[in-house]
């Protein structure tokens, strides 16, 4: 059976069918998400519970425990870990790759309804969860800071109109804040004064409870008409707060401002973020899943200007980390290798064959292949990522294969006399087989990568699928456009005497040739000799497996560096602060004050030329006082 005979007699359709598919190639590939590396969904979920005021001892038993037990219970849970600070405990769960994310989510709330009755019944908030990929860094990064505003006035316009819009941006998953400082009223009491009255902290708590509450107040009714009342009790200024009665002594009120002061704060003073020396909120923007990397940084950045003209000229937003930088450049790199690659190909088979169309059909075939990939690539929900692009570098020389067994076979029918028409119908029909059964066994040799579980399983997957798909894509376009085009332009070719550059590579080639017989007679005079040097390289490669250095990914320089310091469990925010604002200085070589954070987020990256930053997190755990940073050097 002849695959190729009803292509080669419809040359029109079969040139609208490559042209559709064509056409599809070049449209998925501008559809295409971008992204450094394969699309991987670890599913992570991570659990947040808070109790102001709590510390770190306490978070860990009453809250972190109850709830972790409720936790093991779940199926598919294949890692927990927890850290409880002060007033705060964030419990990460890591569930098996092939566990529904969405699954697990259920199952995480219907622990944390059971262990409810097992936490402190003062919880303000019950513990809450959100869903996260913890191979995902953020794609941008921006710090918001201001000369001449408080940090808890600059959440204002960081949270509320910033961060909040910003989420809404087709591609974005989720903006954090790190260093975040919600505006908060403390009230600050005087111990002796307190005591000297003969008040407690509790009564203070109390009365301040009460004197602020935002209750509903009811409504007057008449016989024709209603009115609500509108009154509300929340205090939104310390002078207010000031004038709360605590107590009635004498007849005399004492007031808040008898036994402290209130001022204005925020909800957690102990969690910081830090530009260019100056108090700032950092905004860590990251991608959805799937979603093209470049192509959201450029929606950020092209709806950034309207966002900044609405907040006041006092609030500064400077860009920290542009993460699409890395991959734009990676991508242009590994674009360019599939590039000269196609063009070194397409020159190795003129310079065999020596004839333009010869030359011409596999410079159409191979480029159309790569771009029917693209198509399937897209079906399949993959991404242009620097795994992708290398196996559609490695599959060129796959795919130039099945065009020259084709277009050899059919050059020998020509070159024994037959028509084009007639040489392309023999040629195919012969080497048909013989393509379909070498595109079957390079599948085969991605069957490993293809079924492979784990994490390596999962990122080479599209690796091994990409190349599967140009070699199926090779050998239809072998089969159909390759004897079409030969039965069209190499018949006439072959009629032409060989020209001056043709015998010069011919020449060349018997001089070639004759130098191998040579070589080859004097391996076949000393046998001895080169079974020892092959069992010897045998050897030398086995010691070289040994010994080469082995790892997850090759080491680049992604212009990152992370470091983390700790201090004793008693230190306070203050002495962290200090101690890691030396140690920035005394590890970057740049002549300004690094920008850094503090705050549970965790480390932002910074990257290389952009406004130097660093950034750490702070918290009080059970086992002491930590914090860890990352920050980035302009060299």
């Amino acid at each position: 059976m002849n695959v190729s005979e009803v292509f080669i007699r419809r040359p029109i359709a079969t040139t609208l069918l490559m042209a559709g598919i064509t056409l599809f190639g070049l449209v998925a590939y501008e559809m295409l998400p971008v992204a450094a590396l394969p699309t991987v969904d670890f599913p992570t979920i991570v659990v947040t519970a808070q109790l102001p005021g709590a510390s770190p001892d306490t978070m860990a038993s009453t809250v972190a425990t109850p709830l972790e037990d409720q936790f093991t219970a779940i199926p598919g849970l294949t890692q927990m870990s927890s850290t409880s600070g002060l007033g705060q405990s964030t419990i990460t769960l890591q569930f098996d790759l092939n566990r529904n994310i969405d699954g697990a989510a259920s199952d995480v709330q219907t622990a944390i309804n059971a262990a409810s009755g097992l936490l402190p019944k003062n919880l303000p908030n019950p513990p809450t969860y959100r869903k996260t990929n913890p191979a995902e860094r953020s794609i941008l990064i921006y710090a918001v800071h201001s000369d001449a505003m408080p940090t808890y006035q600059i959440d204002t316009y960081a949270n509320t109109i910033l961060a909040q819009s910003l989420s809404t941006v087709s591609g974005v998953g989720q903006v954090d804040i790190a260093g975040q400082q919600l505006p908060a009223i403390h009230v600050q009491v005087d111990p002796l004064a307190l005591a000297s009255r003969g008040l407690s902290l509790a009564q203070v708590e109390s009365a301040l409870a009460s004197a602020t509450l935002d209750a509903p107040k009811g409504n007057v009714e008449g016989p024709h008409q209603q009115f609500p009342f509108d009154t509300n009790d929340q205090l939104l200024s310390p002078s207010q707060f000031d004038n709360i009665i605590l107590a009635y002594q004498n007849g005399a009120p004492v007031t808040v401002k008898d036994i402290g002061n209130a001022v204005n704060s925020s909800v957690n003073p102990r969690t910081g973020a830090w530009f260019d020396g100056k108090r700032a909120e950092l905004l860590l923007i990251k991608r959805e899943v799937g979603a093209n990397t470049v192509r959201v940084v450029d929606q950020i950045k092209a709806m950034l200007p309207t966002l900044l003209a609405s907040i006041p000229r006092a609030v500064h937003v400077d860009l920290v980390s542009d993460r699409s930088q890395n991959i734009r450049a990676s991508v242009w790199d590994v674009e360019m290798t599939l590039l000269i690659t196609v063009v070194l190909v397409v020159l190795i088979i003129f310079a065999f064959l020596r004839t333009p169309w010869a030359t011409a059909i596999p410079s159409v075939t191979v480029p159309l292949s790569l771009i029917a990939t693209f198509g399937a690539m897209y079906l399949f929900g993959y991404s242009i990522d620097n795994l992708s692009l290398m196996g559609l570098t490695i599959a060129v020389g796959f795919v130039v294969d099945d065009a020259i067994v084709m277009i050899e076979n059919i050059v020998r029918h020509i070159e024994a006399g037959s028509s084009g028409f007639d040489a392309a119908l023999a040629g195919a029909g012969q080497i048909g087989f013989t393509i379909i059964s070498i595109t079957v066994s390079l599948i085969a040799v991605f069957i490993p990568l293809l079924f492979m579980s784990g994490i390596v399983g999962r990122l080479f997957h599209e690796f091994a699928m990409t190349v599967s798909i140009a070699v199926v894509a090779s050998a239809f376009i072998a089969l159909t456009l390759t004897p079409t085009m030969c039965s069209l332009f190499l018949a006439r070719e072959h009629e032409r005497p060989p020209g001056r550059l043709s015998r010069r590579f011919e020449a060349m080639f018997e001089r070639m040739r004759a130098g191998y017989d040579l070589g080859l007679n004097w391996v076949f005079n000393h046998q001895p000799l080169m079974l020892a040097g092959t069992i010897a390289l045998i050897g030398l490669t086995g010691y070289l497996y040994v010994v080469i250095p082995k790892g997850f990914f090759p080491e680049q320089d992604t212009g990152f560096l992370f470091g983390e310091v700790e201090a004793r469990q008693d230190i306070s925010f203050a002495g962290i602060t200090r101690i890691n604002e030396e140690f920035s200085k005394s590890s970057l070589p740049i002549r300004q004050q690094p920008p850094w954070s503090a705050s549970p987020a965790p480390p932002a990256e910074i990257p290389a030329k952009t406004p130097t930053a660093c950034s750490f997190s702070s918290s009080r755990s059970a086992s002491g006082r930590r914090s860890s940073r990352s920050w980035r050097g302009c060299g």
